[in-house]
Protein backbone atom coordinates (compact mmCIF):
# COMPACT_ATOMS: atom_id res chain seq x y z
CA UNK A 1 0.00 0.00 0.00
CA UNK A 2 1.59 3.42 -0.98
CA UNK A 3 1.43 6.29 1.56
CA UNK A 4 1.35 9.86 -0.31
CA UNK A 5 2.97 12.67 2.05
CA UNK A 6 1.39 15.98 1.77
CA UNK A 7 3.62 19.08 1.62
CA UNK A 8 1.75 21.42 3.84
CA UNK A 9 2.43 25.67 4.38
CA UNK A 10 0.99 27.75 7.25
CA UNK A 11 0.22 31.42 7.79
CA UNK A 12 1.54 31.86 11.27
CA UNK A 13 0.56 35.11 13.11
CA UNK A 14 2.25 35.88 17.06
CA UNK A 15 3.54 38.59 19.51
CA UNK A 16 6.87 37.62 20.25
CA UNK A 17 7.36 39.31 23.71
CA UNK A 18 6.21 36.39 25.78
CA UNK A 19 9.40 34.00 23.47
CA UNK A 20 12.60 33.09 23.49
CA UNK A 21 12.52 33.71 20.07
CA UNK A 22 11.33 31.52 16.80
CA UNK A 23 14.03 28.85 16.94
CA UNK A 24 13.29 25.93 19.03
CA UNK A 25 14.76 25.30 22.42
CA UNK A 26 14.84 22.59 24.73
CA UNK A 27 15.10 24.77 27.68
CA UNK A 28 13.14 27.72 26.44
CA UNK A 29 9.64 28.48 25.78
CA UNK A 30 9.84 29.76 21.93
CA UNK A 31 7.18 29.96 19.16
CA UNK A 32 8.26 27.34 17.03
CA UNK A 33 7.94 25.10 19.99
CA UNK A 34 4.57 25.81 20.38
CA UNK A 35 3.94 25.32 16.92
CA UNK A 36 5.64 22.33 16.35
CA UNK A 37 3.80 20.44 19.94
CA UNK A 38 0.22 22.26 18.67
CA UNK A 39 0.55 20.49 15.18
CA UNK A 40 1.61 17.12 16.44
CA UNK A 41 -1.11 16.66 18.42
CA UNK A 42 -3.36 17.27 15.25
CA UNK A 43 -1.47 14.68 13.42
CA UNK A 44 -1.13 12.35 16.13
CA UNK A 45 2.35 11.82 15.12
CA UNK A 46 5.44 14.29 15.93
CA UNK A 47 5.85 17.24 13.32
CA UNK A 48 8.76 18.97 11.76
CA UNK A 49 8.68 22.59 10.47
CA UNK A 50 10.72 24.68 8.43
CA UNK A 51 10.06 28.77 8.64
CA UNK A 52 10.40 31.38 6.52
CA UNK A 53 12.43 33.30 8.82
CA UNK A 54 13.69 32.88 12.24
CA UNK A 55 12.48 35.92 14.81
CA UNK A 56 14.51 37.04 17.83
CA UNK A 57 13.69 37.27 21.06
CA UNK A 58 10.38 39.85 21.20
CA UNK A 59 10.03 40.15 17.40
CA UNK A 60 6.48 39.80 16.42
CA UNK A 61 5.12 38.31 12.87
CA UNK A 62 1.73 39.15 11.00
CA UNK A 63 3.13 36.70 7.88
CA UNK A 64 5.85 34.41 8.87
CA UNK A 65 5.32 31.21 6.59
CA UNK A 66 6.29 27.53 7.43
CA UNK A 67 6.21 24.48 5.64
CA UNK A 68 6.59 20.65 7.10
CA UNK A 69 5.61 16.88 5.32
CA UNK A 70 3.40 14.87 6.54
CA UNK A 71 1.43 11.55 5.28
CA UNK A 72 -1.44 12.10 7.87
CA UNK A 73 -4.68 12.91 5.73
CA UNK A 74 -6.56 15.95 7.80
CA UNK A 75 -8.92 18.92 5.78
CA UNK A 76 -7.04 21.98 5.48
CA UNK A 77 -9.28 23.76 8.36
CA UNK A 78 -8.12 21.05 10.97
CA UNK A 79 -4.47 22.71 10.40
CA UNK A 80 -6.02 25.63 11.35
CA UNK A 81 -9.08 25.50 13.57
CA UNK A 82 -7.72 22.18 14.99
CA UNK A 83 -3.76 23.52 15.83
CA UNK A 84 -5.35 26.87 16.73
CA UNK A 85 -7.58 25.17 19.78
CA UNK A 86 -3.73 23.88 21.20
CA UNK A 87 -2.12 27.40 20.92
CA UNK A 88 -2.19 29.75 23.62
CA UNK A 89 -3.89 33.00 22.67
CA UNK A 90 -0.80 35.32 21.19
CA UNK A 91 0.00 32.66 18.61
CA UNK A 92 -2.52 31.63 15.85
CA UNK A 93 -2.54 30.12 12.66
CA UNK A 94 -3.87 32.26 9.85
CA UNK A 95 -4.02 29.63 6.94
CA UNK A 96 -3.19 26.31 5.35
CA UNK A 97 -2.26 25.52 2.04
CA UNK A 98 -1.22 22.36 0.47
CA UNK A 99 2.02 22.89 -1.56
CA UNK A 100 4.26 21.08 -3.98
CA UNK A 101 7.25 19.18 -2.36
CA UNK A 102 9.45 21.61 -4.49
CA UNK A 103 7.76 24.62 -1.96
CA UNK A 104 10.10 25.74 0.34
CA UNK A 105 9.27 28.26 3.07
CA UNK A 106 12.98 29.83 3.40
CA UNK A 107 14.75 28.99 -0.03
CA UNK A 108 11.23 29.42 -2.45
CA UNK A 109 10.73 33.24 -0.66
CA UNK A 110 11.97 36.11 -2.99
CA UNK A 111 11.69 38.84 -0.89
CA UNK A 112 10.40 39.68 3.33
CA UNK A 113 9.01 42.63 4.54
CA UNK A 114 9.60 43.95 7.93
CA UNK A 115 7.62 46.66 9.71
CA UNK A 116 9.56 48.83 12.71
CA UNK A 117 7.24 51.17 14.77
CA UNK A 118 8.55 53.69 16.94
CA UNK A 119 6.73 55.65 19.35
CA UNK A 120 8.20 59.28 19.87
CA UNK A 121 6.60 60.91 22.90
CA UNK A 122 8.80 61.99 26.07
CA UNK A 123 6.85 59.43 28.61
CA UNK A 124 6.69 55.81 27.91
CA UNK A 125 3.07 53.79 27.44
CA UNK A 126 1.64 51.36 29.01
CA UNK A 127 -1.27 50.41 26.29
CA UNK A 128 1.61 50.57 22.94
CA UNK A 129 4.85 48.84 25.14
CA UNK A 130 4.63 44.69 23.32
CA UNK A 131 4.20 46.39 19.96
CA UNK A 132 6.20 49.80 19.33
CA UNK A 133 9.74 50.99 20.82
CA UNK A 134 9.53 53.93 22.93
CA UNK A 135 11.77 56.83 21.91
CA UNK A 136 11.47 59.63 24.23
CA UNK A 137 13.65 62.27 22.48
CA UNK A 138 12.51 64.24 19.02
CA UNK A 139 13.46 62.48 16.16
CA UNK A 140 13.32 64.37 12.45
CA UNK A 141 12.02 62.09 10.59
CA UNK A 142 12.53 63.71 7.12
CA UNK A 143 16.12 63.17 8.14
CA UNK A 144 16.01 59.76 8.74
CA UNK A 145 13.75 59.07 5.24
CA UNK A 146 17.45 61.00 3.95
CA UNK A 147 19.27 58.62 5.38
CA UNK A 148 17.40 55.32 3.99
CA UNK A 149 18.39 56.33 0.55
CA UNK A 150 21.69 54.88 1.19
CA UNK A 151 20.50 51.54 2.52
CA UNK A 152 18.48 50.75 -0.82
CA UNK A 153 20.19 48.44 -3.42
CA UNK A 154 22.68 45.52 -3.39
CA UNK A 155 25.15 46.24 -0.56
CA UNK A 156 27.84 44.21 2.38
CA UNK A 157 25.63 45.20 4.81
CA UNK A 158 28.52 43.49 6.91
CA UNK A 159 28.65 47.26 9.01
CA UNK A 160 24.91 46.08 10.04
CA UNK A 161 25.11 42.41 11.37
CA UNK A 162 25.47 40.44 14.40
CA UNK A 163 28.67 39.34 15.19
CA UNK A 164 26.70 35.61 15.80
CA UNK A 165 25.01 35.97 12.25
CA UNK A 166 25.69 32.79 10.41
CA UNK A 167 24.94 33.96 7.03
CA UNK A 168 27.76 32.64 4.28
CA UNK A 169 27.11 36.06 2.15
CA UNK A 170 27.00 39.61 4.02
CA UNK A 171 25.50 40.98 0.31
CA UNK A 172 21.89 41.56 0.46
CA UNK A 173 19.23 43.32 -1.90
CA UNK A 174 17.40 46.36 0.15
CA UNK A 175 14.18 46.94 -2.57
CA UNK A 176 11.97 49.42 -0.03
CA UNK A 177 12.98 51.03 2.72
CA UNK A 178 10.48 53.79 4.08
CA UNK A 179 9.95 55.76 6.41
CA UNK A 180 6.53 57.79 7.63
CA UNK A 181 5.55 59.94 10.78
CA UNK A 182 1.47 59.74 11.88
CA UNK A 183 1.46 61.55 15.17
CA UNK A 184 3.74 59.93 17.72
CA UNK A 185 4.56 57.03 15.26
CA UNK A 186 7.47 56.43 13.20
CA UNK A 187 6.91 53.47 11.03
CA UNK A 188 9.85 52.28 9.21
CA UNK A 189 9.06 49.81 5.97
CA UNK A 190 11.80 47.42 4.84
CA UNK A 191 11.72 44.95 2.25
CA UNK A 192 15.02 42.80 1.12
CA UNK A 193 15.48 39.49 -0.37
CA UNK A 194 16.61 38.65 2.94
CA UNK A 195 17.94 39.99 5.77
CA UNK A 196 21.44 39.01 8.44
CA UNK A 197 20.76 38.45 12.14
CA UNK A 198 19.49 41.50 13.66
CA UNK A 199 20.16 43.82 9.80
CA UNK A 200 16.87 45.58 10.53
CA UNK A 201 17.13 46.82 14.49
CA UNK A 202 20.65 47.90 13.30
CA UNK A 203 19.63 50.04 10.79
CA UNK A 204 17.01 51.22 13.07
CA UNK A 205 19.83 52.11 15.28
CA UNK A 206 21.92 53.84 12.94
CA UNK A 207 19.01 55.92 11.73
CA UNK A 208 17.98 56.90 15.14
CA UNK A 209 20.95 59.07 16.07
CA UNK A 210 20.49 60.84 12.64
CA UNK A 211 16.90 61.45 13.33
CA UNK A 212 18.28 62.69 16.61
CA UNK A 213 20.40 65.15 14.95
CA UNK A 214 23.52 63.74 16.68
CA UNK A 215 24.70 62.41 13.04
CA UNK A 216 24.09 63.53 9.72
CA UNK A 217 22.15 61.47 7.10
CA UNK A 218 25.21 60.89 5.02
CA UNK A 219 26.80 58.89 8.10
CA UNK A 220 24.55 55.82 6.84
CA UNK A 221 26.68 56.03 4.01
CA UNK A 222 29.94 56.10 5.74
CA UNK A 223 28.78 53.03 8.36
CA UNK A 224 27.65 50.70 5.06
CA UNK A 225 30.79 51.55 3.57
CA UNK A 226 33.39 50.79 6.54
CA UNK A 227 31.57 47.07 6.43
CA UNK A 228 32.69 47.39 10.43
CA UNK A 229 29.87 46.45 12.87
CA UNK A 230 31.86 49.11 15.66
CA UNK A 231 31.23 51.71 13.32
CA UNK A 232 27.32 51.34 13.56
CA UNK A 233 25.05 52.11 16.47
CA UNK A 234 23.28 50.41 18.37
CA UNK A 235 20.87 47.48 17.85
CA UNK A 236 17.63 48.89 18.31
CA UNK A 237 15.01 47.20 20.71
CA UNK A 238 12.83 44.12 19.69
CA UNK A 239 9.38 45.08 20.91
CA UNK A 240 8.53 47.51 17.30
CA UNK A 241 9.79 45.12 14.95
CA UNK A 242 7.13 42.73 12.90
CA UNK A 243 7.12 40.68 10.08
CA UNK A 244 4.58 41.70 7.66
CA UNK A 245 4.91 39.11 4.60
CA UNK A 246 6.95 36.52 2.80
CA UNK A 247 6.62 36.42 -0.96
CA UNK A 248 6.81 33.64 -2.89
CA UNK A 249 6.58 33.46 -6.90
CA UNK A 250 3.02 32.44 -6.94
CA UNK A 251 1.93 35.68 -4.64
Amino acid sequence: MTTNTYRIALGIEYDGCGYHGWQIQPTQNTVEGQVTRALSKIANTPIKITCAGRTDVGVHALGQVVHFDTDVERPLDAWVRGTNSFLPPDIAIQWAREVPVTFHARFSAKSRSYRYVIYNVPTRSALYARQTTWHRKPLNHHLMKEAAHYFIGTHDFSALRDADCQAKSPVRTVTQLDIDRDGDFITVHITANAFLHHMVRNVIGVLLPIGEGIQPPAWAKAVLTSVDRKQAGITAPSQGLTLMTVAYDDG
